[in-house]
């Protein structure tokens, strides 16, 4: 019986980090927010179409989320490397919050759109400083050893936010209204915010000041040019997004190429839903991740895989071989997430952790809406199909041009940095 447990232990996912009472703290927050945001995530939309009933105006607030992720990503860093980390997560917990009382405000009293959209460019400005610090935080929270474990902890529980928020917000909606979604968003903030509030101070190490102005922010990019193996994660990371996620094309491939008899909507719905499912199944079983040293042979072989996953979508002509292969795509998305993230925390010093973290959150919100406008043009040229095959074998013919340009990430391991 002892044996069957601790093989069951070294495959299932590690939560030796929660045994710190401060990475426990973080991850319920993490936890809390992940479900609540996405509260938020699916009301915004469907305000803004029931307001105008355009879908322009729902792509248009893409673009009112995209600009301030990637400008205030950026500023957000150099915050995190500059001030206390505990103390900038605070504050913008509490200006997240309230932003999700303003939206529920404007829903009960009735607004026009552009308020809405404006709204949502503070509210991301405020995610974009919030996501870097965070992530960053980690690092002084756990050992070097559990970096991993600890990141594939957060990951997990952000993936299933992405699933079940969703779907909870889907069943509160027609019962208690879209107004309260965005209660709830609030009121998980000041419950998180509590939790932060426990942590202990994270000022800066080294004791210099930083004004965290535009000088820090080319400081960061220099440092990221002058390490290859960050370089090439990050590298691998926009490779695997923009050429191969086709999430653009999830709507005309539901109702096409899989022919829902409900005009997409359940097809679609398990599309959008699968790739987060495969984190989230991959997450629990990730305990083995910890034992790898290699990280940069293990990103490297799971953006390939990310990109076989992605041909094998593409040729799939039922919907049940689809979402299996977009399954598989999304646990190899987490083992990449995994080892990006840790090369990330342990070859960056303290003092750049932060502007490191807010060029990863650009390369995470900018990649995939490029790969949108991507795949887009790449299917009304030569199909669906064509498109997404193609964007597969791309993915795995980069990764290795890259892998030989930068060998850096195939020779890293963790131990040596």
């Amino acid at each position: 019986m002892g044996v069957v447990a601790g093989k069951r232990a070294r495959v299932t996912i590690d939560t030796r980090p929660l045994r710190i009472r401060t990475y426990r703290r973080l991850w319920t927050s993490t936890a809390i927010t992940a479900v609540g945001s996405q509260l938020t995530t699916v009301a915004v939309p469907k305000q803004i179409f029931d307001l105008t009933g355009s879908s322009g105006y729902v792509g248009l607030a893409g673009a009112f989320g995209l600009v301030p992720l990637l400008i205030f990503g950026l500023w957000g860093g150099a915050l995190a490397d500059a001030f206390d980390r505990r103390t900038v997560i605070l504050v913008t917990n509490v200006a997240v919050a309230a932003t999700a009382v303003l939206f529920w405000v404007l829903a009960v009293v009735g607004t026009n759109v552009w308020l809405i959209l404006s709204l949502l460019a503070v509210q991301q400005a405020f995610v974009a400083i919030n996501m870097p610090t965070r992530t960053a935080a980690v690092a002084r929270l756990v050992p070097i050893e559990l970096l991993p474990s600890a990141t594939a902890l957060t990951a997990t529980v952000g993936s299933f936010g992405m699933v079940f928020g969703p779907l909870l917000a889907g069943a509160l909606m027609p019962v208690a209204g879209l107004p309260v979604l965005y209660l709830i968003d609030a009121a998980a903030l000041v419950i998180a915010t509590i939790l932060v509030w426990g942590l202990p101070r994270m000022a800066p190490l080294d004791g210099v000041r930083r004004r965290a102005g535009l000088k820090d922010i080319a400081d960061g990019f220099r440092y990221l040019m002058a390490k290859n193996v960050l370089l090439a994660s990050f590298l691998l990371d926009i490779i695997a997004m923009v050429a191969g996620m086709p999430r653009a094309l999830f709507p005309e491939m539901a109702e096409r190429t899989f022919g829902d008899p409900h005009g997409g909507g359940l097809a679609l719905g398990w599309l959008y839903a699968a790739i987060p499912i495969g984190a989230v199944l991959f997450g629990l079983m990730s305990g083995w991740l910890s034992r790898i040293d290699r990280h940069g042979v293990g990103v490297t072989v799971a953006v390939c895989a990310w990109g076989a996953a992605i041909i094998g979508f593409g040729l799939a002509g039922q919907l049940w071989l689809a979402v299996v292969f977009l399954v598989i795509a999304g646990m190899a998305d987490m083992i990449s997430a995994v080892f990006r993230t840790a090369i990330l925390q342990t070859a960056a010093t303290d003092e750049m952790r932060g502007r490191m973290q807010g060029v990863f959150i650009v390369v995470v919100a900018g990649g995939p809406r490029l790969a949108d406008v991507v795949h887009g043009s790449a299917a009304a040229g030569v199909g669906t199909s064509a498109a997404v095959t193609g964007g597969g074998v791309l993915v795995i013919v980069l990764t290795v041009v890259a892998a030989v340009c930068l060998p850096a990430i195939w020779r890293y391991r963790a131990t040596t940095g």
